[in-house]
C-alpha cells in the first residue's frame, strides 16, 4: 500500500506551478509499541477528558479548544474556525530564494519529506524545477503550513523527485555559544592530536545506513519473545561505565595499538606539525 501523503498542494517557481504531495521519509510502522492495560483485569484502558474543577468526565462533543488570556480567562475556538484559517502557504509553496544547502547550519534542519508530482499533468513542470535546481546546485527556500503551523522549508533535488526539510525558526534554536560559552580554551598537544588523527584514519568508513541496527529495539523484541514463551526476562549484562582518562597520552597510544598500529608506530619520530603545542613525546607515523 502506498504511503498516505502528509500534505498536498502546489509548488511555484515564478509563474510555473505544479501540483505536488509530501510523503513522510520516516516510518514507525515496524517499531515496537505498547498499550496500557489494567494490571488486575488485563483489559486495555482508554483516556478520557475530565473537568478539572468538577472531576466529571466530558460527554462526546463537549470539549473545545481555548486560548488563555492574561487574566486567566479563555477564548473559545472551534475546530472549523481553525480549519478555515488559510494563507498562501496553506496550499502553495512559493520558491522565494535559492541557497547552497551547505550554508544552512545543521541545527536548523528538522524533518525531511519526499516531494513528488501529484498527477501526470504536473510531471513536466516538476521535472523542469527539479532539473534547474540540480543544474545550478541550489536548494530552494519556501514556506508551508503543516500540522497547523507555518514552517520555513528548504527543497532540493533527489533522484527523480525532491526532498523537503522543514527548518526551525531562529528564535526556537539555542545558539552554540549559549551552551559552549563556558568551555575553556585548551592548548592541545601536538603528539596527542597526531595520535588521535591516526586513530581516525584507521577507523575510516563509508556511510552505510543499512548497517545501523536498533539494538534497543532488538532487546525489546527479545524480552517480548521470552515473555511469550513463558521465560523470565533476559538479564542484561552489566557494562562498566567509562571514566575520565587520567593519562590521555597513554590512552591514545593504547587506542592506536588496539586499532592495529603495531609496535613500529611507537618507534617512529616524525617532525611536529606547525601551529600546535610543543612536542612532549615521540609521535607516530601512519603504518
Amino acid at each position: 500500500m502506498a504511503p498516505r501523503p502528509a500534505w498536498k498542494g502546489y509548488l511555484k517557481l515564478s509563474l510555473v506551478t505544479c501540483a505536488i504531495e509530501l510523503t513522510n521519509v520516516v516510518t514507525h510502522a515496524e517499531k515496537v509499541s505498547f498499550r496500557i492495560l489494567n494490571r488486575k483485569t488485563g483489559n486495555t484502558v482508554k483516556r478520557i477528558y475530565v473537568d478539572a474543577e468538577t472531576g466529571k468526565p466530558l460527554e462526546e462533543g463537549d470539549e473545545i479548544k481555548g486560548y488563555e488570556l492574561e487574566d486567566g480567562e479563555f477564548i473559545h475556538i472551534e475546530e472549523d474556525e481553525i480549519e478555515a484559517v488559510q494563507i498562501e502557504s496553506s496550499h502553495t509553496m512559493s520558491l522565494d530564494g535559492f541557497v547552497d544547502k551547505a550554508s544552512i547550519r545543521q541545527i536548523y534542519l528538522d524533518t525531511p519529506y519526499y516531494v513528488s508530482p501529484a498527477d501526470k499533468v504536473s510531471e513536466e513542470a516538476f521535472a523542469v524545477i527539479r532539473d534547474a535546481m540540480a543544474g545550478k546546485k541550489k536548494a530552494g527556500l519556501a514556506r508551508i503550513v503543516l500540522y497547523q503551523r507555518e514552517r520555513p522549508v528548504v527543497i532540493e533535488p533527489l533522484g527523480k523527485g525532491m526532498v523537503l526539510t522543514t527548518l526551525r525558526y531562529d528564535n526556537t534554536v539555542r545558539q552554540p555559544d549559549s551552551v559552549f560559552g563556558d568551555i575553556k580554551s585548551v592548548k592541545t598537544d601536538d603528539e596527542m592530536i597526531d595520535l588521535a588523527e591516526h586513530i581516525i584514519d584507521r577507523k575510516g568508513a563509508k556511510f552505510d545506513p543499512s548497517k545501523f541496527d536498533d539494538r534497543y529495539e532488538d532487546a525489546l523484541l527479545e524480552l517480548i519473545r521470552a515473555r511469550k514463551a513463558g521465560r523470565k526476562a533476559p538479564k542484561a549484562k552489566a557494562r562498566p561505565k567509562p571514566s575520565n582518562v587520567v593519562n590521555l597520552f597513554d590512552a591514545l597510544k593504547k587506542s592506536l595499538n588496539a586499532e592495529g598500529a603495531g609496535k613500529a608506530a611507537s618507534k617512529a619520530k616524525p617532525k611536529p606539525k606547525a601551529g600546535r603545542g610543543k612536542a612532549s613525546a615521540p609521535r607516530r607515523k601512519s603504518a
